[in-house]
């Protein structure tokens, strides 16, 4: 990968030039110059992961991750695929859907325009834009899959000791209703943390998604919704050039605006779940 290793190299770079040189205006001349992409597999098992209708406490599924910056856009992005023996145990079996995906393209507007729009803390802003897909159709029954789209302004900002943290603040669209319903603040980082001698590191990297001022009128009896919610992952990995293990914590509450506990089908929204990661880079 070019990846963790270029990314933890461009934070810092862009750590020592703020610190350095705070008043100089970015360089947008040559809009691939910092091109790079990066992709990974990671074999995973989380326990516990909700929501969750209490027919299994875990899983396991292999994740595809990319990402990297191509001119104006910086993209992140990562497709699931559960229960990959289609084991009968499990909470990721029946009817349960077998893909999610996540597609967070955003646009610089510095790079689009020409400005140099950083600021203090501030290294670039981007129009911002998410999507989140399931795997399968919404049904009315409250058993359907998640349809959201997000579309808001974005930051890379310096943050004392995590260093250069991605922050978005977004509109979202349920495309499944077919209607604007309240906001998201979504924060992600990656921090590099015990290096040895070779070459390996340990970093601490994670994300914040939390939703708020939404209706709760989305809801129905079956699954009701509330006016917030989100997810936050804290996670410790170790990666060498090609390798990587890893531990995720992560809490929920009123995950997906899904009302804990509530309605006929009375999921469950709000915890904690682990996570192990094996990971092969390309």
């Amino acid at each position: 990968m070019k990846n963790v290793k270029t990314i933890a190299l461009a934070t810092a770079l862009a750590a020592t030039a703020t610190m350095a040189a705070p008043t100089f205006a970015a360089d947008r001349t040559d809009l691939r110059a910092g091109d790079y992409s990066w992709m990974q597999f990671n074999a995973m098992y989380a326990f516990n992961e909700l929501p969750s209708d209490g027919d299994g406490d875990g899983h396991d599924y292999l994740e595809m991750e990319f990402g990297g910056r191509a001119g104006i856009v910086d993209l992140y992005g990562y497709v699931d695929v559960f229960n990959l023996t289609n084991s009968s145990s499990g909470d990721k079996t029946g009817s349960d859907s077998k893909m999610f995906m996540k597609f967070a393209p955003r646009f610089s507007i510095d790079a689009m325009t020409g400005w140099d729009l950083s600021a203090g803390p501030i290294q670039e802003v981007y129009f911002s834009t998410l999507f989140n897909w399931g795997g399968g159709a919404f049904n009315k029954d409250g058993k359907g899959d998640v349809n959201a789209s997000f579309w808001g302004i974005g930051a890379d900002v310096m943050v004392p000791w995590l260093g250069k943290t991605g922050m978005n603040l977004y509109a979202h669209y349920d495309m499944n209703i077919k209607e604007w319903n309240g906001y998201q603040f979504s924060m992600n980082w990656f921090k590099p943390f015990m290096n040895f001698d070779n070459g390996s590191f340990v970093s601490f990297q994670g994300y914040v998604d939390y939703q708020f001022g939404a209706d709760e009128k989305y809801g129905n009896e079956f699954v009701p919704q509330t006016t917030s919610g989100g997810a936050a992952y804290f996670g410790l990995h170790w990666h060498s050039e090609n390798y990587a293990l890893g531990y995720g914590l992560k809490g929920y509450k009123d995950v997906y605006l899904l009302e804990d506990g509530a309605g006929i089908v009375g999921l469950e929204t709000t915890g904690w779940a682990h996570y192990l990661t094996a990971t092969y880079k390309f």
